[in-house]
């Protein structure tokens, strides 16, 4: 993994310090983890209820005329005297969507690094985690100026495209652009079969998601990675300070020397996370949050090992 971030020019500096470390041996227990924990991640771990060709096998029966010669169980036929054939699942192949939050909100980061960079690093191992086996990956960028939909393309070629595509739209845009609400129904339009859906934001912004996010959550599994960084909770007493909003550019003088205020924005935004949680949870969307000032790789990876999506 540190290997495909050189590949996509990410190199930490003070202002853009990256999404840190991401050893390979958690990626690739994260593949373990999603293949083994979440259905139908990866090709031949997603069962069907179809029969046809894959590796698990269903049933043995007497062989019928116009079966393939090649699926004869010679053991059993020694056995019974009789042809019989092996009858498998079918094997499907899985498409996984992104869709990748760049709107000016994900630049905040007081912590070890900023929002977008977490983003970046949940994209890139979810992604690579999405694309081995022969399944395929697609990505929804939204928020930014360069707003893209990625069509999934299957195995080292739908990783080599999601990489490319990243490299051009994971610094955050100083402008606003498309919802999440408008990138949901993007990604509802283009995802004709059922797949996985992956959004990695920071869900501030407008709330025209609930009605877009019931849809998809209908015909698609569903998991929401919020990023949050802990100064969006919580005010420091660092005197006199001019608070900006990203998304909207409104400004506001507060005084956080005073306690009161602070324990007031503290129950605010409390609050206002919560209903956001609330909203994921009414839609039976798995949710899980990832903070700027933790291993956000490990909170993943334990996320995912736990819950069954």
């Amino acid at each position: 993994m540190s290997r495909t971030l050189r590949a996509l020019g990410v190199v930490p500096t003070p202002q853009r310090p990256g999404p840190g470390p991401v050893p390979d041996a958690l990626v690739r227990a994260l593949e373990l983890t999603i293949g083994r924990r979440v259905d139908g991640m990866l090709a031949g771990d997603h069962r069907s209820s179809l029969l046809g060709r894959g590796t698990e096998l269903a049933q043995v029966r007497p062989y019928e005329t116009g079966d393939d010669v090649r699926l004869i169980d010679w053991n059993v036929t020694a056995r019974t005297g009789e042809p019989h054939v092996r009858v498998h699942l079918a094997e499907r192949v899985l498409v996984t969507w992104l869709a990748l939050d760049t709107s000016p909100s994900m630049a905040f980061g007081t912590a070890e690094r900023r929002k977008s960079d977490v983003a970046l690093g949940v994209a890139l191992a979810l992604g690579h985690a999405a694309s081995v086996r022969g399944n395929r990956v697609g990505l929804v960028s939204y928020g930014g100026v360069d707003e893209r939909v990625l069509p999934p393309r299957q195995g080292r070629v739908g990783l080599i495209g999601l990489l490319g595509a990243l490299r051009e739209t994971h610094e955050p845009a100083a402008s606003q652009g498309s919802s999440l609400g408008v990138a949901l129904r993007r990604l509802g339009a283009a995802a004709r079969q059922r797949s996985l859906a992956v959004i990695v934001s920071d869900f501030r912004g407008p709330r025209d998601w609930r009605r877009p996010l019931l849809e998809v959550a209908g015909r698609h599994e569903v998991l929401a990675v919020e990023i949050r960084d802990p100064r969006e909770q919580r005010l420091e007493p660092a005197g006199v300070l001019w608070l900006v909003d990203p998304e909207t550019g409104d400004e506001l003088r507060v005084d956080t020397g005073d306690r009161r205020l602070r324990e007031r924005f503290a129950a605010a935004a409390d609050e206002e996370r919560r209903s956001v949680a609330h909203e994921l949870s009414s839609a039976g969307v798995a949710h899980v949050v990832l903070s700027t000032d933790r291993d956000w790789l490990r909170q993943l990876a334990t996320f995912l090992h736990v819950r069954r999506i």
